[in-house]
């Protein structure tokens, strides 16, 4: 017979210690929607780039309205959305970094500085490839050799970035025991712990 759950004095069941942790909301629905949009978009893009000019160019399209939509949102978004909140300079993106090498990293409630940097380079990169693959199209630079090569060369590194960016989900999400990849999904975090950055 299953023993009667244990008591405070004022009579209220003990927390158990196994019990789910209490989440935070962090991403709201603009920014986790850009985030599944925009892999669509780069996917599409990607595989569509010598089968289907057409599905390829409005996959590129997307792209870009997708990232000045972000860029936007990151000035009169929710906090965590906002740039102000979670990019920092460079010196403290390398103190991360550092910290990731020894293991010591503080967890972040919203982006991590190696985070965020990564975050301003896709979006910076993304631009760059849909505002090349965009020339190619005018009557000014198609067949231009280093519109091309500028395309090329930003695609390629968007998907070298997003495998590094892969990579540091990954970790974090082994290292801070949190799924991020659900956290984009559901919009919610575990709350802030007593040594973790809000």
């Amino acid at each position: 017979m299953p023993k009667p759950a244990k008591t405070d004095p004022s009579g209220s069941a003990v927390m158990d210690a196994h019990r789910s942790p209490e989440m935070v909301r962090v991403w709201d629905r603009v920014v986790r929607s850009f985030h599944w949009a925009l892999v669509l978009s780069f996917v599409i893009a990607w595989l569509t780039s010598h089968s289907s000019e057409i599905i390829h160019h409005w996959a590129g399209y997307a792209a870009a309205a997708l990232v000045a939509m972000r860029l936007l949102w990151g000035f009169v978004g929710t906090p965590y959305a906002r740039f102000a909140q979670f990019v920092r300079g460079p010196a403290t993106v390398l103190r991360y970094l550092l910290a990731i090498v020894s293991g010591r990293e503080a967890r972040y409630i919203g982006h991590n500085p190696a985070g965020a940097a990564m975050v301003i380079v896709l979006i910076g990169t993304m631009g760059s490839t849909a505002l090349t693959g965009w020339l190619m199209t005018t009557d000014a630079y198609f067949g231009v050799t280093w519109v091309e090569a500028a395309h090329s060369l930003a695609a390629h590194s968007l998907l070298v970035l997003v495998l590094f960016h892969l990579g540091g989900v990954a970790l974090a999400s082994f290292r801070h025991r949190e799924n991020l990849v659900r956290a984009m999904i559901t919009g919610r975090k575990r709350k802030a712990e007593p040594a973790d950055i809000a």
